[in-house]
């Protein structure tokens, strides 16, 4: 028999973050049009969709209208950690399941997310740590002021530390600000070894472009000697930091390899999302979020990010580490873990002794 299920979408596809929700978007009705056409799938999912439009006081009543209103237990949705809390409390009140597809700064395992981007371990560890063995250990920290800023920069404090390196400067910038002058300023002041960039949406890229406006002046501020590194950038927004994003780096579990399907990692993950809960849905016989919890954790599911598990206990998926450099419109694969890693959102299993020597291996 076959199952018609309403699903939820809720990405922005404005304000200063669009261009990842439209990411996320494209991926969602991707693969509800690749479920929908597959006859051997004994599920079918309507949309009900709503558009925030960036504000973050619009998602908590826009989330509740669809799990009331519109009678959805699932919602594929959310890009900022802010976004994604004020959801939280009305997931728990009205017994819903949020799919998050957007990598983020872990600490958190609620049984009403189903977490499908990357954890700190996933994306921040390799990437201090492939950076630390290669450019240096001193890091410049600059981030837009909200929650993924703030703890992705309290992690990378850490493992800087453990690293054997020092912070020079920490800096932080309202979402949508682009004056980035002061702290290019002071990274040339202090010339740390890399910078780690949390930043979001324009500031992101007003950052990147006086940083090679910096680099032009002084040599020592190349991206070969002195990187930005990431890891929210994706393929999805290259184009508006062309060209002077070339050389930088980024963390990634997907990267696109030019071929059909999902073109970032944005993408695959929301993609990725309802090719499991598609799975769950029919191995549980119901969209009900309990039975669907139980069922996703059972098997590997094959999606746009691979085969890959969703751990029942914390709700995230494992996922492969890949560390990328910028070339043009697309990323060249630097290292890459062995396999999937599991994701630890509270870094409860990292060792420094373990993470500060090669465990990535070198892509020729």
């Amino acid at each position: 028999m076959e199952h018609r299920i309403d699903i939820g979408v809720l990405f922005s596809r404005s304000g200063s973050y669009d261009r990842l929700g439209e990411a996320c978007r494209a991926g969602v009705f991707g693969a509800i049009e690749a479920v929908n056409a597959d006859p051997g799938r004994r599920v079918r999912f309507d949309v009900a969709e709503r558009d925030p439009a960036g504000r973050a006081d619009q998602y908590a009543p826009l989330c509740t209208e669809l799990l009331t209103r519109s009678g959805v237990r699932h919602v594929v949705g959310c890009i900022t950690s802010w976004s994604r809390k004020e959801v939280i409390p009305v997931l728990e009140k009205h017994g819903g399941l949020l799919w998050y597809p957007a990598p983020y700064e872990g600490f958190e395992a609620n049984e009403h997310v189903v977490y499908m981007n990357a954890a700190p371990n996933q994306h921040l560890v390799p990437l201090v740590a492939h950076v630390a063995s290669r450019y240096g250990r001193d890091a410049f920290l600059v981030g837009s002021n909200y929650i993924w800023g703030w703890e992705m920069n309290r992690i990378a404090r850490d493992l800087v530390a453990d690293a054997g390196g020092e912070v020079r400067g920490e800096r932080y910038l309202p979402l949508g600000d682009t004056d980035v002058n002061r702290l290019v300023a002071e990274i040339r002041a202090t010339v740390p070894d890399f910078i780690l960039n949390t930043l979001i949406g324009p500031s992101s890229y007003a950052f990147y472009e006086a940083y090679a406006a910096l680099g032009r002046d002084d040599e020592r501020f190349r991206p070969d000697r002195r990187p930005i590194v990431s890891c929210n950038l994706t393929e999805a927004e290259l184009p508006l930091i062309a060209p002077f994003g070339e050389d930088h780096l980024s963390s990634l579990p997907f990267i696109h390899d030019g071929g059909p399907g999902p073109r970032s990692s944005f993408e695959a993950a929301a993609h990725a999302a309802v090719t499991v809960l598609a799975d769950a849905i029919e191995a549980a016989g119901t969209d009900e979020p309990e039975a669907v919890r139980r069922a996703m954790g059972v098997r590997a599911h094959d999606t746009a990010l691979g085969a890959i598990r969703v751990d029942p206990r914390t709700q995230h998926a494992e996922l492969p580490a890949r560390i990328a450099r910028i070339r043009g419109s697309r990323f060249e694969v630097l290292e890459e873990s062995r396999g999937r890693i599991e994701a630890d959102p509270y870094l409860s299993h990292y060792d420094p002794a373990v993470t500060f020597r090669p465990s990535l291996r070198l892509v020729r």
